[in-house]
């Protein structure tokens, strides 16, 4: 954007009927000060690349491959250091929540794998039998 994006963003909350100068806010507004083109071309990229997982994992999950299934279990997993450092850095009940489900769908994604991820039919079992 040309112009100030803290006015802009200021400029929409009134539109939307919000106090811009609520604390909250107030530190968010501060943040998109700190946006440069650099940190949102890293950010685009970044979820560029996630899309493209997704798009893999996608593509896999529908034709039943065997490695889909782990990435979808590694993909949830993934997340789970960045949560625990997040709650190492500071606690709070929000992020222990966080982390405990999402510990729990790892958990519940791995015990039921094969029921969940079904292996696709093999070529023998579509193919009519012959007597």
């Amino acid at each position: 954007m040309d112009s100030d994006l803290r006015h802009e963003f200021e400029r929409f909350l009134r539109f939307v009927r919000v106090d811009p100068e609520h604390a909250f806010f107030a530190r968010l507004g501060d943040r998109l000060q700190a946006i440069t083109p650099r940190s949102v071309q890293f950010v685009a990229s970044g979820t560029f690349l996630y899309a493209v997982l997704l798009l893999v994992e996608s593509a896999g999950l529908l034709r039943r491959a065997f490695w889909a299934a782990w990435l979808a279990i590694g993909e949830t997993a993934f997340f789970i250091p960045i949560e625990l450092f997040e709650l190492l850095r500071g606690f709070s009940k929000t992020m222990l929540a966080i982390l405990v489900l999402n510990v729990a769908m790892v958990w519940y994604l791995l015990r039921n794998r094969r029921r969940l991820f079904p292996p696709a039919p093999t070529r023998a079992e579509h193919s009519p039998t012959r007597g």
